[in-house]
């Protein structure tokens, strides 16, 4: 193959639609972390305190439960580019699994905080904290429908090397689902 033909077999995964609304998504969370460093910039200390509220543990899990999880679905991908239909459906139960620990995760956090006395309500940083991880929450619950579709359709054989636009297409959402948590773990956990 000469380089023309790579270049012209180059093409984005998954559906272009798909990667209009991922770049709308990303749009959205960029005005809104803009919005949060705005207001974090009017108290610093009141940001800086709560901050100390949160523990950071749970957010290193979490970012590890999703680099693990579009780990999974990446190589769900590359087995399909590689006509190996029989591994697809395990490594996305691996990704789904995962997302659901994320859900897990995150609910016992928010529990904690919530059976602490702090909520939306306790001050500006946690409306922001409770607003943007309950966003991203939203988002990692439909990845995992989502994804749930795929791992029915991937055991019925349904994606190869010739036909993986609808498995592309999920896997790029996930991996924006787990980008925006790479973006809102240092924001709200660790930025001093």
């Amino acid at each position: 193959m000469v380089a023309t033909d790579r270049v012209k077999s180059r093409r984005l995964p998954g559906l272009e639609g798909v990667w209009v609304f991922i770049a709308a998504d990303m749009v959205i969370f960029a005005v809104l972390f803009n919005s949060f460093m705005q207001d974090r910039h009017k108290n610093p200390a009141l940001f800086e305190a709560s901050r100390h509220a949160l523990d950071y543990n749970f957010g290193g899990i979490n970012t590890l439960i999703l680099l693990t999880s579009s780990w999974f679905a990446a190589l769900a991908v590359d087995a399909a580019k590689k006509d190996q239909p029989a591994r697809i459906p395990g490594l996305i139960m691996g990704a789904f699994l995962c997302g659901i620990a994320f859900m897990a995760s995150k609910a016992i956090e928010y529990t904690g905080k919530l059976s602490g006395g702090i909520s939306m309500m306790t001050n500006d940083f946690f409306m922001w904290y409770f607003s943007l991880t309950g966003i991203h929450l939203v988002h990692v619950i439909v990845g995992n429908v989502f994804l749930a579709i795929v791992w029915t359709k991937a055991r019925a054989r349904a994606f190869d090397g010739g036909n993986r636009v609808f498995l592309e297409s999920v896997v790029s959402y996930w991996h924006m689902v787990d980008l925006l948590w790479i973006m809102l773990f240092p924001l709200l956990y660790l930025m001093r």
